[in-house]
């Protein structure tokens, strides 16, 4: 899968995940593209290393839910981080 098609799978991920995910997130929804290409990217690692998933495809289920899965790892945390320097 080339560079953009990351790219694009991240954003949609993120969005993805921001719509699953309740409640409040820090950052708005730049942030929350951003930290979904970031879910992205850690979820086909993780994908790949844990599960030896295959990741080429842009349209297969599996690349999907490993992007979406690492984009709401990835919001979770920083949803920790960010609501303990708030308070």
């Amino acid at each position: 899968m080339g560079f953009i098609a990351f790219l694009v799978l991240g954003l949609i991920a993120g969005a993805i995940a921001k719509l699953i995910l309740p409640g409040e997130q820090g950052g708005g929804w730049i942030a929350t593209l951003i930290l979904g290409v970031i879910g992205a990217l850690v979820g086909g690692w993780l994908g790949s290393l844990l599960f030896n998933a295959p990741l080429e495809n842009f349209f297969s289920i599996q690349t999907w839910l490993v992007a979406i899965g690492g984009s709401i790892v990835v919001l979770l945390i920083y949803g920790l981080i960010v609501g303990r320097k708030e308070r």
